[in-house]
């Protein structure tokens, strides 16, 4: 029987993990006992999920590695068997050797075991064209040398009180419940990607918009006046120094601002990068309350540009 024509996609995510190992990359493949086949750890999206949460969470169940996603490997298409489309979100994933002791794996009725193979072999014990389109996506990152990159995630707080509605400084206006929701639904997405440090606005409304993630994370928020609406208007915010400072440090970070500043923040990763302009950049500035850019930037190239550009709105708003 064929599928409802107005059946929704099925949405799913997962990763390419790869480790390095005496210089040469491996890739991960699972092997499913239920199914018969090779394929790369993937499945579908839980309700009020977003695609990163997804993505590590499912690696999590089939695998037992805790994974932190890398640069975007895009989407693969394709049509199940009982006639519904389905269409899988890639990252790549660097697998560490802690991430790797810690796994928690055992074989089971779904995976029934798990292979490291270089990047050749990998490709050939693959059950589907699909997969290997992906891993040569993956190799020509690889072959760029734009495989590892760290990330300036750059969020604009959740929905707040309108100021009309606020008799107190602009800077102290609390989230909305929706901005609320907002805050803990992308807490999550923005934790797929292991940040090191939270940095945000002095504004009430950014501080709160980083608690969930700060919850969930054990990291501190750091608050700086340097990427506020109020220096922003006084002329007197640092963006750029913020930026060099974080680009310095090579490791993923989260800056929280608002919708004025947000371009100002791409810019800067831009300028900084020696990234040209584009149309990816223009969408990553131009962020909707409780949204977030990932502005991926090579570890390995020595101009460290932009190499790809992610946006996710909380899954409610996507």
């Amino acid at each position: 029987m064929s599928a409802n024509p107005k059946d929704p996609t099925v949405i799913a995510a997962g990763a390419v993990c790869w480790r390095s190992v005496k210089g040469k990359i491996e890739i991960l493949l699972v092997h499913r006992g239920d199914r018969s086949d090779v394929s790369l750890p993937k499945g579908k999206v839980d309700p009020g999920e977003t695609l990163p949460q997804t993505a590590v969470r499912e690696i999590e169940e089939e695998t037992g590695i805790r994974v932190a996603l890398g640069i975007p490997l895009g989407s693969i298409d394709y049509a199940l068997n009982g006639g519904r489309d389905k269409t899988v979100h890639y990252w790549a994933s660097e697998v560490k050797d802690d991430a790797l002791a810690a796994s928690t794996f055992t074989p089971n009725q779904e995976i029934a075991a798990l292979d490291w193979l270089p990047i050749d072999k990998a490709r050939k014990a693959l059950s589907y064209e699909r997969d290997r389109e992906v891993i040569d996506r993956f190799t020509e990152l690889v072959d760029a040398g734009t495989l590892r990159t760290f990330a300036i995630i750059v969020v604009r707080h959740g929905k707040a009180v309108p100021p009309g509605n606020w008799d107190g400084p602009d800077s102290t206006r609390p989230l909305l419940h929706r901005g609320l929701i907002q805050a803990t639904t992308i807490a999550p997405a923005i934790a797929a990607f292991h940040p090191s440090k939270l940095v945000s606005s002095t504004a009430a409304r950014c501080r709160a918009t980083l608690e969930p993630l700060s919850a969930l994370t054990d990291l501190p928020v750091t608050v700086t006046p340097d990427i506020s609406q109020d220096a922003y208007e006084r002329g007197t915010n640092k963006v750029g120094k913020t930026v060099r400072r974080r680009l310095r440090k090579k490791s993923t970070v989260v800056l929280c601002s608002h919708g004025p500043v947000i371009p100002e923040i791409v810019g800067a990763v831009a300028i900084e990068t020696e990234t040209d302009p584009s149309s990816a950049l223009r969408h990553a500035a131009a962020l909707s309350t409780g949204a977030f850019s990932v502005l991926h930037v090579s570890l390995d190239r020595p101009d460290a540009e932009i190499v790809a550009v992610e946006i996710h709105s909380p899954k409610s708003e996507a």
